[in-house]
């Protein structure tokens, strides 16, 4: 398995980031495009989204401690769009933009801003500590201010919307997490426990083993003739996370990353393909056949992190993600139930799953 995990390290760092930094910023307007087509390396996006701009700075801001040349210019590029173009007069960051920057909806997303917490960590170490925390904790004191629920936990968005979300809670306290390593305030580190209080006593299901994806404005589950919506990708995901906060020192429930997994290696691989499936109900049936790439790379991550980590499980996680992988640098983002691939662009978000993923594992 070491030459197929070495594999994968080499197209990140040789291929896919390079090409990333060739072809997917617009330099002439000082933004990132949304997607590249798999044939031309163009994007025909009219638009930019706020979660684009904060995930590639993370991605870039990787690539600069791996050495890879020009990474730093994209971070700091990054970096000027979310002060000069995303940030409003009255708080928080516009979520989706025109070609020139205009910003044409002017929704405060929590998932996006849970993001930009975690573009200015990650960027940190590139641009100088003391530059970002700033930001960083007013940031925080904002969604504090504005977006703190009387039932538990964040509101969707401002306006705020339903149905409320686990997977904005979950980026946030991954943006925490990344915070409080990089700057070392105790505030980012009360809030990530809060949240994985909120995990192990609102949001994870005990009764099902399994995580629900909606839920009402009481933070109850959002049920359809009695099952809830799971996406077994985020079970791996929050098995990355719940690691990630007991090595900072969070009092993290120990029986629950266990049963996430037993939940998704009951139910969640698609036999045909070994890959993970995008969506089940909580009754383990199959909801959407299909497999994107996110879900394969949150799996791989969790297959390394496990108590009992399995070679023969990690390498089916390993080759389950290298199926999607072009020699190119880029991927096909979709795979039908029968195991064929959509010809779709690679969108440009994917590679914060992919940088992530491999460098955990590599």
């Amino acid at each position: 398995m070491h030459a197929e995990l070495a594999q994968l390290r080499a197209w990140l760092v040789d291929a896919a980031l390079p090409l990333w930094l060739a072809h997917g910023i617009d330099h002439a307007r000082g933004g990132f495009f949304e997607a590249l087509d798999l044939r031309t390396h163009r994007c025909a996006a009219p638009f930019r989204r706020l979660r684009v701009v904060a995930r590639q700075i993370v991605v870039f801001s990787q690539a600069h401690a791996l050495g890879v040349p020009d990474a730093e210019q994209a971070v700091r590029l990054g970096l000027r769009f979310l002060e000069t173009h995303a940030a409003l007069e009255d708080g928080g960051y516009a979520w989706r933009f025109d070609l020139a920057h205009k910003p044409i909806d002017h929704t405060r997303d929590l998932y996006d801003h849970a993001f930009v917490l975690l573009a200015l960590a990650s960027a940190a170490p590139v641009v100088g500590v003391e530059t970002l925390r700033p930001p960083a904790l007013a940031l925080l004191a904002w969604l504090d201010e504005r977006f703190s629920h009387p039932a538990g936990g964040y509101l969707e968005s401002l306006p705020p919307a339903l149905p409320r979300r686990q997977n904005p809670h979950m980026h946030l306290l991954e943006a925490l997490l990344s915070a409080a390593a990089a700057f070392g305030d105790d505030v980012f580190l009360a809030r990530a426990q809060s949240l994985v209080d909120l995990f192990a006593g609102r949001l994870f299901d005990g009764r099902s083993g399994a995580l629900p994806e909606f839920f009402d404005d009481a933070l109850e589950p959002v049920r359809d003739s009695g099952t809830f919506l799971v996406e077994p990708g985020h079970h791996c995901e929050w098995v990355w996370l719940l690691h990630q906060a007991k090595a900072l020192g969070l009092a993290v429930p120990q029986d629950i990353p266990a049963r996430l997994m037993i939940f998704a290696d009951r139910y969640a691989l698609n036999p045909a393909t070994g890959a993970v499936f995008d969506e089940l109900n909580s009754d383990g049936t199959v909801h959407a056949a299909g497999s994107r790439l996110w879900p394969q790379t949150e799996r791989l991550r969790a297959e390394f992190l496990r108590a009992d980590a399995c070679e023969a499980r990690q390498l089916q996680a390993v080759r389950a993600l290298a199926a999607h992988l072009r020699p190119d640098g880029l991927w096909h983002e979709r795979r039908l139930a029968d195991g064929s691939f959509a010809e779709v662009p690679a969108p440009a978000s994917s590679l914060y799953h992919l940088t992530g993923a491999i460098l955990a594992v590599t």
